[in-house]
């Protein structure tokens, strides 16, 4: 629901709109990056037929062109549902149920799942699934791109699998227990061997190099809705990633589609196609 300002504690305010999505980290991304042009298979643990939050999950994005035959629906599971409020302001409260009995599912097949893949996207959520198909795709040596979503432990092994992490702020900073972006970068880059990265809302996307902590800023827009800004993010670097760019102009990319998603109002919905970003990209010079 979009409201001017957050209730009081106790208290009622109007809502001037409202919508009812599916969502997740992995089914945003999978969105961003159906609509960014990329052939996206979602895989995941989902509730059985009888869980209405599952079935309408697969069905949007069966809607967007998903393959789902990755996914494993666990008898007597059922999703997580969160609701939420925005701001005036595009800033959010989000109070969440979580799924039942998703946590042990694997994959039935994870190398047929990364077989034809050109990169993996993957979040920690449900860090045993994630962790058969980051290994499967190790493999076969393609990118492994890893949304560091939750705080885990700087030594996790699912981290130690990716060829590319990607940490919120929020996360970084519960993962090492620093505060400074630099520090927390720099702790996370000493143990994992591939590239490491922070985003941080308003404040754009830091990232490591030989050279030292880089920085891009977030593209000034009016933000109307910030939920899965972040996916957004991440889907538009994995595709741009599969398509063989630099990281100064995968981080270009997925920081113009962040930032052209956080303009419209409705979670996944207001993920962007590639003209979108495109053509936002060649208004910025």
């Amino acid at each position: 629901m979009r409201v001017k300002k957050f209730p009081p504690h106790g208290g009622k305010v109007p809502a001037s709109d409202y919508v009812v999505v599916g969502g997740g980290c992995a089914a945003n991304a999978s969105v961003a990056c159906a609509r960014l042009g990329a052939a996206v298979q979602f895989a995941g643990p989902l509730g059985d037929s009888k869980d209405e939050t599952s079935n309408r999950i697969i069905a949007d994005l069966k809607a967007e062109g998903i393959d789902c035959d990755g996914v494993v629906r666990v008898a007597g599971g059922t999703a997580s549902v969160s609701l939420i409020l925005l701001d005036a302001l595009g800033e959010k409260i989000i109070a969440t149920r979580r799924g039942a009995r998703l946590g042990g599912a694997l994959p039935a097949d994870a190398a047929a799942l990364v077989a034809r893949a050109d990169a993996v996207l993957i979040d920690n959520r449900f860090p045993e699934f994630a962790m058969a198909i980051a290994r499967a795709a190790a493999k076969r040596r393609i990118p492994i791109v890893i949304d560091l979503d939750q705080a885990t432990k700087v030594k996790d092994p699912l981290l130690a699998l990716g060829t590319h992490v990607i940490a919120s702020a929020e996360a970084l900073r519960g993962t090492t227990r620093l505060e400074d972006h630099a520090a927390a970068l720099q702790m996370l880059g000493k143990q994992l061997s591939g590239f490491v990265a922070a985003t941080d809302g308003p404040q754009g996307v830091y990232w490591l190099t030989p050279a030292g902590m880089q920085h891009m800023p977030a593209y000034d827009v009016e933000a109307i809705d910030t939920l899965g800004a972040g996916d957004a993010f991440h889907g538009a670097f994995a595709v741009a990633l599969a398509e063989g760019r630099d990281i100064a102009e995968c981080m270009r990319f997925a920081t113009a589609a962040a930032a052209i998603k956080c303009t419209r109002f409705g979670g996944l919905k207001g993920a962007p196609k590639r003209a979108e970003v495109e053509a936002f990209l060649g208004q910025q010079g």
